[in-house]
C-alpha cells in the first residue's frame, strides 16, 4: 500500500509539472517570432489545454457525477460531432450532437467492450448518418468504460486520437483510485497510531484518577477533564492536519495523566517559539514522539526523567524536538526499526517517520541520536509551504 501511495504521489507530481512545462512551452513556440504559431502549434496548444480542464473530472473515477463535466473538453481534444463515455450499461458523460444517440452508442460500447478493442462503425451503427468510433478505457487490464466519439465521416486520426484519448483517461481513474489508496492508508495510519494508546495507559490513568477521589477531589476533577481532552483530540474523524498549538494541547492532557502516575519523577520543559504555534504539522505527529519518550525512555527506570519538547522558526522550516534522558537504545536497532512497517513496540516512532517522508519527501524523516543509556532526542522539520491539502482539513 505504500508503493501505491509513492506512486501516486509521484505520478500525480510528475503528471502535473509534465502537463505544465508541455503548456508552457507549446504556447511559447506557438507565438514565434512573430506572435503566431503555425496552425498545427495552435492545435496541440488546445488540445493540452482541454485535457488538462477534462482531467480533474476524471480523478474521482468513471462512476462520479464529476465525470459529466469531462464530455465537453474531451470532446474539444477529438473534434467530433459528439462523444459519450460508457459505463456498462449507462451513457454517464456525452456532449454535442447526441440527441437520439443513446441506443447506439450503448451498442457499440458492448461490442467494444466484448472484444476489448478499438472499433469503427458504420453509419447503420453509428446512428443519425454518424459514423462512429469506440475506444475502450481499460484500469488494471480491465475495461471499465468505452469511449464513444461520432463524426461524419469518422477519419483515421479520429480513430487514432479516440484510442489515445480513452488511454489518457485510464490513466486519470488511475491516479483517482491511487489517490483514494493514499487517503485510505493515511487513515489506516492513523487508526494504527490510535490503537498505541492502549488498555494499560488507559487502566493507569484512570488508576490515578480514581487515588484523588477521596484525597484529592478537585485534582480527580482536574484529570478527569484532561483525560476527556485526550481522547477526544485523538480519536477525532477529521482531518489530516492540525496545528502545532493543537498538538500541544493534546500533549498538555497526555503529561498531565502521566504526571499524576510519576509524581515527582517526570519532569518536562517546553520551549516554545510562539511563531510556530500556528504551523500547519500531520495531525498525530509530535504526541505519538512524547508518548514513546515516555513509554520507552522514562517508564523502564525507576527514577523517572526530564522530558524537553523545542520548537524553533528556522526561515523556511519549523524545527521541532522531542527529548528525554531514559534508557534509549542501540543505533542498529533503532534503523531496523525505521526500515520495517510499524508494529509493536515502538509503532509511533516508526508510524510518524512513514508519514512524514510520504508527505515531505525521502529527506522530510525523523532524525533520531540515541545509544543505550544515553537517551534519545527527535527531530523533525516541518516545511512552512505545506504539500496541497484542504485547509478545511485544519482544525
Amino acid at each position: 500500500m505504500n508503493d501505491a501511495v509513492v506512486l501516486a504521489a509521484v505520478l500525480g507530481a510528475v503528471g502535473g509539472i509534465v502537463l505544465s512545462a508541455l503548456l508552457m512551452l507549446v504556447r511559447r513556440y506557438a507565438r514565434g517570432p512573430g506572435g503566431l504559431g503555425s496552425e498545427a502549434e495552435e492545435a496541440t496548444y488546445r488540445a493540452l489545454h482541454q485535457a488538462s480542464l477534462a482531467a480533474p473530472y476524471l480523478r474521482g473515477g468513471l462512476g462520479t457525477p464529476d465525470v459529466a463535466r469531462a464530455a465537453r473538453h474531451l470532446r474539444a481534444v477529438l473534434g467530433s460531432s459528439a462523444v459519450m463515455l460508457v459505463v456498462g450499461d449507462t451513457v454517464v458523460a456525452r456532449d454535442g450532437q447526441t440527441d437520439g444517440l443513446d441506443a447506439a452508442a450503448l451498442r457499440i460500447a458492448a461490442r467494444v467492450g466484448e472484444s476489448g478493442k478499438r472499433q469503427v462503425f458504420p453509419r447503420t451503427d453509428g446512428g443519425d448518418g454518424l459514423e462512429a468510433v469506440g475506444a475502450p478505457v481499460r484500469v488494471d487490464g480491465e475495461v471499465v468504460g468505452v469511449l464513444v466519439a461520432f463524426a461524419a465521416p469518422v477519419r483515421a486520426a479520429l480513430v487514432r486520437a479516440a484510442g489515445e484519448v480513452a488511454d489518457w483517461c485510464a490513466a486519470q481513474a488511475t491516479l483517482g483510485e491511487l489517490d483514494a489508496s493514499r487517503a485510505a492508508l493515511a487513515e489506516a495510519e492513523l487508526r494504527a497510531l490510535r490503537a498505541q494508546i492502549s488498555p494499560h495507559f488507559i487502566y493507569n490513568a484512570l488508576t490515578a484518577i480514581a487515588s484523588f477521589i477521596s484525597t484529592d477531589p478537585p485534582r480527580a476533577r482536574e484529570l478527569v477533564l484532561e483525560f476527556a481532552d485526550f481522547t477526544r483530540y485523538s480519536f477525532r474523524r477529521q482531518g489530516e492536519f492540525t496545528t502545532l498549538a493543537e498538538e500541544l494541547r493534546s500533549i498538555h492532557s497526555y503529561l498531565e495523566l502521566e504526571r499524576a502516575r510519576f509524581g515527582e519523577r517526570l519532569s518536562v520543559t517546553l520551549r516554545i517559539s510562539p511563531e510556530t504555534l500556528a504551523t500547519v504539522i500531520p495531525f498525530l505527529s509530535v504526541q505519538p514522539l512524547v508518548e514513546n519518550a515516555v513509554r520507552h525512555g522514562l517508564e523502564p527506570g525507576e527514577g523517572g526523567g526530564v522530558i524537553r519538547i523545542v520548537s524553533t522558526d528556522a526561515a523556511t522550516h519549523t524545527e521541532i524536538t522531542v527529548e528525554d534522558d531514559g534508557a534509549g537504545m542501540d543505533p542498529d536497532e533503532l534503523r531496523t526499526l525505521l526500515a520495517r512497517p510499524a508494529d509493536g513496540a515502538h509503532v509511533g516512532l516508526s508510524n510518524v517517520d512513514t508519514r512524514l517522508r510520504q508527505l515531505y519527501g525521502p529527506e522530510g524523516g525523523l532524525v533520531v541520536e540515541t545509544n543505550t543509556g544515553a537517551g534519545t532526542l527527535v527531530r523533525m522539520r516541518i516545511p512552512k509551504s505545506q504539500p496541497h491539502h484542504d485547509s478545511a482539513e485544519v482544525r
